[in-house]
């Protein structure tokens, strides 16, 4: 088990007594309806399911407590165009139901019945996309060890969509397709310090025309230009989820915002964070999370200002520690030596003594998980009260 640095403590402690007794906070067990809400609703090509339940909620991420899934249908969580949405209260509590519509068949020449319409997503699927597939990160760093853009044809210096290039150090003579990624920066545990994993941006996609050394490949898909020293690793076929349903993270964990896609500063809706948690913690994809911003401690200049102009200096003694330290403590002594040349005597290690406060936590937004690696998770960010940071903290809403 690891152990949990003081601050990462603190932090814990605060935001699990915010959770379950602060009050005007997310612990609330009551569901907020939206007040402008309608009363039923007609599915429409194009809705997420976030989008709708934000129509009937204040908050999308309470959409679990009000769903009424029907048992007895396949796939009873999945909402389509033409189903007609319906709020209804009972003894407990709002609830919405869904009255299934109907729905656009055809029939192959073997008369299977196959849907034309897709089930609503949760979130806009383009968004995240780019991000579903492609590795993104590597578990190791291995990844600066793996075959290597060395140049291009006609003495480019970078490629493109259809360019061609070689590399170095592929020795599987069976793969054809690779991914093209540039290794960044580790992804660091801001608590303990752990590295989590490398960053792996994806650049393109990659076939082999010509093997041996160096190997001759062409882009086939590009994301953006390929450089010398990008890595490449073999593509896999592995299927990507297309959907996810909302549920609320694992209770009592708390995670950290390490990184954000992309290169922005300051975090809103639909930006992609990396999450200090990942499956070995519990998390798995679709799982929501409440992002705080707070629970720092901070220095109380007010106070140690004010305590230094309350002094009365005529009252003390010459001789004493209050004439030439104040109201400062003294933990200890220590030995000021410039060199060991030049030894010093003693000095008291005096210090202010400057209350501290706790800024208490403040709810910045929603994300949802969406792609999970060992120790570490993409979140697409859902909604946004305020701007986020990377380093704020996250936690599972009430079930």
């Amino acid at each position: 088990m690891r152990s949990l640095s003081p601050a990462l403590a603190l932090r814990s402690v605060l935001l699990s007594l915010l959770l379950v007794l602060g009050p005007g906070t997310l612990a609330a067990q009551e569901v907020a309806l939206n007040p402008n809400r309608p009363q039923t609703y007609v599915v429409r090509p194009g809705d997420t399911l976030w989008g709708i339940a934000g129509r009937f909620l204040s908050d999308p991420s309470d959409w679990h407590k009000v769903w009424d899934a029907n048992k007895d249908v396949a796939n009873p969580n999945l909402i389509y165009p033409g189903d007609t949405l319906r709020l209804v209260e009972g003894r407990g509590g709002p609830r919405v139901r869904v009255e299934r519509g109907k729905r656009v068949v055809k029939l192959s020449p073997r008369v299977q019945v196959e849907e034309l319409e897709a089930p609503v997503p949760t979130i806009p699927i383009h968004v995240i996309a780019p991000f579903l597939s492609q590795p993104y990160v590597a578990q190791n760093d291995d990844i600066r060890r793996a075959p290597y853009v060395v140049g291009f044809v006609d003495e480019r210096v970078a490629g493109g969509l259809r360019d061609s290039f070689y590399a170095r150090g592929i020795t599987d003579l069976n793969a054809v397709n690779y991914t093209v990624v540039r290794p960044g920066a580790p992804y660091t545990d801001p608590d303990t310090r752990e590295t989590l994993g490398y960053e792996a941006a994806f650049v393109a996609t990659a076939q082999v025309q010509r093997p041996g050394d160096p190997t001759k490949l062409v882009t086939t898909q590009s994301g953006t230009e390929v450089l010398e020293g990008d890595r490449l690793v073999p593509a896999t076929n592995a299927e990507v989820r297309a959907n996810f349903y909302p549920v609320p993270g694992p209770p009592g964990l708390i995670a950290r915002i390490i990184a954000v896609l992309n290169g922005v500063s300051q975090i809103g809706q639909y930006n992609i964070v990396v999450l200090n948690r990942g499956a070995r913690d519990g998390i798995k994809e679709g799982q929501i999370f409440h992002v705080y911003a707070g629970g720092e401690e901070h220095v109380d200049r007010i106070r140690a200002r004010d305590d230094e102009w309350d002094r009365d200096w005529r009252s003390e003694s010459f001789w004493s520690q209050e004439f030439w330290y104040g109201r400062a403590r003294q933990d200890g002594w220590i030995e000021g030596q410039p060199s060991p040349s030049a030894p010093l005597p003693l000095h008291a290690d005096v210090r202010k003594r400057s209350g501290a406060f706790v800024t208490p936590f403040e709810e910045s937004g929603t994300a949802m998980v969406f792609r999970v690696f060992d120790r570490l998770s993409f979140a697409l960010v859902m909604r946004a009260i305020r701007a986020m940071h990377v380093l704020d903290t996250l936690a599972a809403p009430s079930s």
